[in-house]
């Protein structure tokens, strides 16, 4: 960090003030975040051992759920053990760490989504050569790439961070570490580094966002040369990753895309994609996916078997 630091901790205000509102809270937010971890370890292990679920398409949904785990769980977990805490702290080293995470993770599934989408419009449009496109190997080199997208935006995010100096005051008023928040603490104008970080991570946003839905712009178009099964099937598909989509985008384009005045909105916004969405993901795609609920119900029959 910048030699002209006097902060080495940070006092993190929290969602809410109220001490009977944060127990309330704790209770909401614990076995949201359980059914995240257990809902998305699901599909991992359900891709690794089902034989019925070896296709690019859940490669990348095993891929996107792992991001998911490691994403909420980033942030959530201490978040729900502050919300008993009386007074909520964290070190500035740990605070850069957190912001090294959440967005080398949030950017890694921003790219998997693109790439998700990329493998429907592959399926749909040019069906006959969807296997020699998407092998193996490029599914892969595909999940790879998107990883490698995300820690690289997050090292610039980093890089430009510890550059500033921390001299006082020392509470950032969020609930996690994010970028904005901890800019309002350092001790030199930060105008320009906050206009390189709204670029950096609004414009991957929107310009990933635009591409989405020209992508699916264009596999909406296709679907009708296919057969009424092949287009229910399709848009059926293509339907939770919209969803998936909005849900994820929304919130990222409306506080990455714009400054920040105050931050009661942005926490507000923040417990969605953090906490809930990736919640609501699994259930989502398991929900529109007969092949994922049949391959459950195949695992929890071997599970009961093998119990007897």
């Amino acid at each position: 960090m910048a030699g002209a630091n006097n902060v080495t901790e940070l006092i993190i205000t929290g969602l809410f003030q109220d001490p009977d509102v944060q127990k309330v809270c704790f209770v909401l937010f614990l076995p949201v975040y359980m059914a995240t971890v257990l809902g998305n370890g699901l599909i991992v292990v359900m891709v690794s051992v089902s034989k019925s679920l070896n296709s690019p398409m859940y490669i990348f949904l095993s891929s996107l759920s792992l991001v998911e785990i490691c994403y909420s769980s980033t942030v959530v977990p201490k978040f729900i053990i502050d919300l008993l805490a009386k007074v909520k702290t964290i070190s500035l080293k740990g605070c850069v760490a957190q912001i090294f995470f959440f967005h080398f993770l949030g950017v890694a599934e921003i790219f998997l989504l693109v790439v998700m989408a990329y493998d429907r419009y592959v399926a749909i449009c040019k069906p006959l050569h969807y296997m020699n496109i998407m092998s193996r190997q490029v599914c892969h080199g595909l999940v790879a790439v998107s990883w490698l997208g995300g820690f690289l935006h997050s090292i610039i995010q980093v890089l430009i961070t510890i550059q500033l100096p921390f001299c006082g005051p020392n509470v950032i008023d969020h609930y996690f570490c994010d970028l904005q928040p901890l800019f309002k603490l350092a001790c030199t104008d930060t105008f320009v580094e906050s206009i390189i970080v709204m670029a950096n991570s609004g414009l991957i946003a929107l310009c990933s966002f635009l591409v989405l839905v020209f992508s699916y712009v264009i596999i909406l178009v296709n679907l009708r040369n296919h057969s009424a099964e092949g287009r229910h099937k399709a848009l059926s598909t293509c339907a939770s990753h919209i969803t998936v989509v909005v849900l994820f985008f929304g919130p990222a384009i409306f506080l990455y895309m714009r400054p920040s005045s105050t931050f009661t909105e942005d926490k507000l916004v923040a417990v969605f994609y953090t906490v809930i969405t990736p919640m609501l993901n699994p259930i989502i795609y398991t929900l529109r996916n007969g092949e994922v609920k049949n391959a459950v119900r195949k695992l929890w029959g071997k599970k009961n078997i093998g119990l007897k």
